[in-house]
């Protein structure tokens, strides 16, 4: 009997359950911005049997020219390679995880539903929560047997030049991943201006978890992203955060929703910031 597929969340005891599922690639995406190769680390320290690693800026994210934000997505091809040597194909159903909360692993999950590959999960809790039900690590690496991975036509993103000329129309519905302080430009410790995109509204993506750090329900995420969205089609929300990751945590949160259709802009603040013609709303 084929076993079900997981295309937005998986809970740890099942993915308990399936770890040695030949059909089945778990990635660890655990990361640390003020420390990039801390992931790394805790990851040779200890992981979950099976695991492989991908590093948010090695692999989950392109080159860096200075115009186009801190985490651009990676080139199609380079992505396709990574993946296909994580062993990565049609036939495999792909959980990633991170340290709690999901904002590194969701980069993954959103990269997959990009390029038309829907069977991928981002573990909810993350190794937090893996840990706290009693499931085990191991320090051993996995043998990965290399694959072909396919990718289908890219799902649309949004650009800044496309916000621009919504900025004032109400076409799109802009929403900033990022915490309320850096939302208003009270401070800003990563990027070299403070702000957000006129008309952005502020959803920070750990308004998505509950106090366990848990996905909520899908019904309570449905009822929020519709009372922000006023009304408006999912098609029309585009994220955005500092640099295109937490961003996909929003996205995330709205195909658990049950409202797929929302597009990420994956240049984010720090790639609009880059142009000095585009407007800055602070408070």
């Amino acid at each position: 009997m084929k076993s079900a597929q997981y295309t937005t969340l998986i809970a740890a005891a099942e993915l308990a359950a399936h770890l040695s599922d030949p059909t089945w690639v778990i990635v660890d995406c655990r990361h640390n911005l003020a420390d990039v190769d801390a992931g790394e680390r805790a990851y040779r320290a200890g992981h979950i049997a099976g695991a492989q690693f991908m590093h948010m800026d090695r692999d989950l994210s392109g080159v860096r020219t200075g115009v186009n934000g801190r985490h651009p997505l990676p080139q199609i091809a380079h992505i396709v390679a990574t993946l296909g040597l994580a062993g990565i194909d049609d036939s495999k159903q792909v959980i990633a995880y991170d340290q709690n909360n999901g904002m590194w692993a969701s980069r993954l999950w959103w990269l997959l539903q990009w390029l038309g590959h829907p069977m991928a999960a981002v573990l909810d809790g993350g190794l937090d929560r893996w840990i706290a039900e009693g499931h085990l690590l191991t320090a051993e690496e996995p043998r990965v047997q290399p694959a072909t991975f396919i990718a289908r036509q890219p799902t649309p993103t949004a650009s800044a030049g496309e916000i621009m000329e919504h900025l004032d129309d109400g076409a799109l519905t802009v929403i900033d991943a990022r915490a309320p302080e850096r939302y208003r430009g009270d401070v800003e410790p990563i990027d070299p201006v403070a702000g957000h995109i006129p008309g952005a509204i502020n959803r920070p993506y750990t308004a998505n978890l509950t106090e366990q750090g848990l996905f909520k329900p899908a019904p309570q995420l449905r009822g929020e992203f519709q009372t922000l969205l006023e009304g408006s089609p999912p098609e029309s929300a585009v994220h955005q955060c500092g640099s295109g990751v937490t961003a996909c945590h929003n996205v995330l949160a709205m195909a658990i929703a049950g409202m797929p259709g929302s597009r990420l802009y994956p240049g984010s603040w720090s790639e609009w910031i880059a142009a000095p013609e585009r407007p800055i709303a602070r408070g």
